[in-house]
Order: C-alpha cells, then sequence, then structure tokens
C-alpha cells in the first residue's frame, strides 16, 4: 500500500537572517512494498463450541454468532453463543474438579502451567496471526508483544506454584475457589493469560469468557489447554456476550470475579457482587497522563507519545491519551509529534510494515467518530495525519487536538481510540494538579532527564502504575492496576497471585 503523506512545513530564521524551511518532506521519497505474515501454517475451523469440562460442546440453546475480520468486514468464523444454562454446566465442571485439582501437589500444578506456556510459544507464529485477523491489531505488536508476554505470565506462574510459603511467610495460602474471569477484546489472549494463570497456579478452577468479538485466540487456548492434558473441568473457556458474563457475575457457586473492562460494566458488576462472599478483582478504564518537561529527552518523549497513544490502535486502558507538554518545549514537541505522525502507516494487519491496525469493531469505530466530532464542536484544534486507509474495513487515522482545556470531554472521557488530546502547563505544581484531575487512575508517565522530578511527580500522581522515560512496558512480575473508578486489586506479580488465594 502506497502512502501518499504531505510535509509539515517549519520555517527559521538563519544567522544572516533569511528564512530557512526545516520541514520534512515526506511526499517526495519512497514507499514499502508490502511485507504480509503468511497465513499458511494458521489453522480456524468454521465453527467453534464451547470449552467446558476439558471438551468442546455444543451450547444447549444451539446459538452461534459471527467473528469478523475488522480489516475486511468479512466472517472469520462462527462462535457459540453461551446461555445461563450452559454458564452452570461450566461452574460444575469447575467445581468438580476443584478438590482434585487444589489437592494436586503444588509442583505438579507448575508443571501444567509450564506445559501451556511452553506449548503456546510453539505455536506462537499461528497465535500472532489469529490475533491479528480476529482483532485487528498489527501483526508486528502480536508477534512481539502480545504472545510472548503471555507465554511469559505462565511460565513465570509456573514457577510460583510449588514457592506459597516463601510467597506469603507465615501464612497459610489457600485457593479461592471456582473463579469466574470475564476479558476484553482489546489484548484477548494476554488477558487471558493475566488471569488464567495465576488463578489455577495456586489451585483454583476457573470458567473465563471471552470477549465477543474477539474469541478466536481463547479458544486456541483451549484447544492447547486440550493438548496440554490439563485435568478437566480446571480451566473452562466459554464465549457470548454481556449476558454471558452476567450469567457469570451471578452464578452463586462462584467464589471469585476477575474483570477486566469498561468502568460502566464494572459498576454494575461491583452492585451485583454486594452483599456476597465473592472476591473481585476489577481492571477499569483510564485516561493516563503522559507528562513531558522542558529536560526532557524530546525525540525519545515523541517516541514515547507515539507508543503511548497509537499502540494498538489507541485500544489499551492504560493509554497515553492525555499528553502535558511543558510550554518552554510546546512548540518543538509538537512540530516533531506531527512529522512522526506522517510517517505512520495504517492498514493491513498482516503487513509487517503496518504501525495502525484496523479498529476492532464498527461500533467502536463510531465512539472514536463521535468523540472526533465532540472535540471539534468543543473547540479544539483538530489535526490527522494525511496517510492513505484502506476503502473496506474500519480505520482510524493518528489524531491529536491541540489547545484542549481540562473541561473538554476529550480530555475528560475515555475514547479508547488513537486520539491524542494535547494540553500545555508551566509549572509542576500546575501539571500534576491537571494530571489527577480526572476520575480515572489506572496509569501515567512522565518524561525528564532529572531523577528527582521523577520521584517528586510520581509520588504525587494518584495513579496505580507510573512508567518514567518509557511507556507501555510490560512484564509479568509487575503488578497492574488502578485507582479511583479505575477499578481495585492488581494482576501480576505476587498480588496478581495473592488476588486468587485466602491468606489464613
Amino acid at each position: 500500500m502506497k502512502t501518499k503523506q504531505k510535509a509539515t512545513v517549519k520555517k527559521v530564521t538563519s544567522t544572516n537572517g533569511s528564512m530557512v524551511d526545516i520541514s520534512l518532506k515526506f511526499n517526495e521519497g519512497w514507499s514499502y512494498s508490502p511485507a504480509p505474515e503468511s497465513t499458511d501454517h494458521v489453522s480456524i475451523k468454521e465453527r467453534y463450541e464451547l470449552f467446558i469440562g476439558g471438551k468442546f460442546v455444543k451450547p444447549i440453546k444451539g446459538k452461534y454468532f459471527a467473528t469478523i475480520n475488522p480489516a475486511t468486514e468479512k466472517k472469520i468464523s462462527e462462535v457459540a453463543n453461551a446461555s445461563s444454562e450452559d454458564v452452570d454446566k461450566a461452574v460444575k465442571a469447575a467445581r468438580k474438579a476443584f478438590g482434585p485439582w487444589s489437592s494436586l501437589p503444588a509442583r505438579e500444578r507448575g508443571k501444567y502451567v509450564y506445559r501451556i506456556a511452553r506449548m503456546m510459544q510453539e505455536k506462537a507464529r499461528e497465535l500472532a496471526v489469529i490475533e491479528s485477523i480476529d482483532g485487528g491489531k498489527a501483526i508486528r505488536e502480536s508477534r512481539d508483544i502480545d504472545i510472548p508476554l503471555a507465554a511469559a505470565h505462565f511460565f513465570y506462574y509456573a514457577g510460583w506454584a510449588d514457592k506459597l510459603d516463601y510467597a506469603f511467610p507465615n501464612k497459610k495460602p489457600k485457593p479461592l475457589g471456582v473463579a469466574g474471569q470475564i476479558i476484553p477484546w482489546n489484548f484477548p489472549l494476554l488477558m487471558a493469560a493475566w488471569k488464567i494463570a495465576p488463578a489455577i497456579a495456586v489451585g483454583n478452577t476457573v470458567i473465563l469468557k471471552s470477549a465477543e468479538t474477539t474469541p478466536l485466540t481463547s479458544l486456541k487456548l483451549a484447544e492447547i489447554i486440550q493438548e496440554a492434558g490439563l485435568p478437566d473441568g480446571v480451566v473452562n473457556i466459554i464465549t457470548g456476550a454481556g449476558d454471558t458474563g452476567a450469567a457469570i457475575v451471578n452464578h452463586p457457586d462462584i467464589d471469585k470475579i476477575a474483570f477486566t473492562g469498561s468502568t460502566s460494566v464494572g459498576k454494575i458488576i461491583q452492585k451485583a457482587i454486594a452483599g456476597t462472599d465473592k472476591k473481585a478483582t476489577l481492571e477499569l478504564g483510564g485516561k493516563a497522563a503522559n507528562i513531558i518537561l522542558d529536560d526532557a529527552p524530546l525525540d525519545q518523549a515523541v517516541e514515547g507519545i507515539i507508543n503511548g497513544i497509537y499502540f494498538n490502535q489507541g485500544h489499551v486502558c492504560c493509554a497515553g491519551s492525555r499528553l502535558f507538554v511543558q510550554e518552554g518545549v510546546a512548540e518543538t514537541v509538537i512540530r516533531k509529534l506531527k512529522d512522526r505522525m506522517q510517517t505512520l502507516i495504517v492498514g493491513d494487519p498482516l503487513d509487517k510494515n503496518t504501525d495502525i491496525g484496523a479498529i476492532n469493531s464498527k461500533e467502536q469505530l463510531a465512539t472514536i467518530n463521535k468523540y472526533i466530532k465532540i472535540g471539534k464542536k468543543e473547540g479544539a484544534d483538530f489535526y490527522q495525519s494525511a496517510c492513505d486507509i484502506p476503502e473496506r474495513g474500519y480505520w482510524c487515522r493518528p489524531t491529536l487536538f491541540l489547545n484542549v482545556s481540562q473541561s473538554h470531554r476529550i480530555a475528560q472521557e475515555e475514547i479508547f481510540g488513537p486520539v491524542l488530546a494535547v494540553q500545555t502547563f508551566r509549572t509542576v505544581d500546575e501539571v500534576i494538579e491537571k494530571a489527577n484531575n480526572t476520575p480515572y487512575g489506572l496509569s501515567a508517565g512522565i518524561w525528564t532527564d532529572k531523577g528527582s522530578k521523577i520521584f517528586n511527580i510520581t509520588s504525587k500522581l494518584r495513579a496505580g502504575v507510573i512508567w518514567a522515560n518509557t511507556y507501555n512496558k510490560f512484564d509479568p512480575a509487575s503488578p497492574f492496576g488502578g485507582y479511583k473508578e479505575s477499578g481495585f486489586g492488581r494482576e501480576g506479580g505476587l498480588p496478581g497471585l495473592q488476588a486468587y488465594l485466602n491468606l489464613g
């Protein structure tokens, strides 16, 4: 795909007083030749059933729904739509498996989890391609981030399985029982790994519901689990929409709910389990502040801005969707940012040249476009890159709004797309107040040359995860979670284990 791009015009005065054009020329160079990832090694069934009790079984009511490739708008496969009766069947299978699984020697449990991780590595190319086909994300991200990180979480928690007495000394850690887990559509396999790996490593059994728009890698994980010989019923993977998730949340024989998704649904879940003995972990929305101080390494910071907001088409709960730039460097940062945006390639997710893939669904694209209209109507300065986009599929060019104020909805509400709201600030105290002026508290980023400024600002930001001179870096050993309307509880690291244990 050839990308037509325009220059960002920028002139400066030379030493002899004449004006010199220093803008980058994006319309005079060359374009990349297509570099599509092969799909010959990928196997996708025409229809997928529910994975319950170690077997793939038909849904009781016989209903199915289509999963769509957002880059082509074509049907990929049919997937079973689980009813409340199917949920009950899965819970019974998990409850039956809980006793034998929790009493299995911890080292043996760890071996099963380790085996799943190794098999994920062996099938990494296939998993990466399916993730990009089903979700729209660029193959470079699926291949280099999602799949390796998912396998790494299974490896990490496999190692902890027989070391709980060291992880929680002088406690008597016991598994909770049956966990109901509901994951979003933006990182399907990675979110499944975040939830399944710690839960089963410590002796719980699980029912996991994948998102209705991206169920395929979860079902591929079910095939891996079956092939790994995990005892029947330890992991049950079902598919469906909101009604299926509600049936999991409201089921009386579930001991723990783990949910990643929107704040509005998180509030519904919290109300539903109030007054019950169910434990919960909720990882919800975010509106992260990415802060650039005037002593920051600006080229590095611009790459961090791009990675922070345009990674995975902006479908990231911790996306750096609010950019705060100190006034002394604002003009330079914006110029560099616009230049860098012009180089981004939007297109076929399976092309290894692609930087930004397809928006996950027609509905999500409509939401993004709604907020773009809101931003324009509120008076913010609108800018999009000039790249070509395919005629078919769901696409959004990388977008930013300048001269945004705190009262603008695009600065307060989660958009979940490649849209950046830019504000400036003069002092550190000002940016801390602005950054914290949000109902969310999931993540933040800071860019500066001074360690003292990092410690000062990070200690005052109300966010669960804060990156310094980087952004969107994840590790299985590092806890992830937020405050305020971004939820509660942590996933990853030892806190991720603790969320699935009773500590006596």
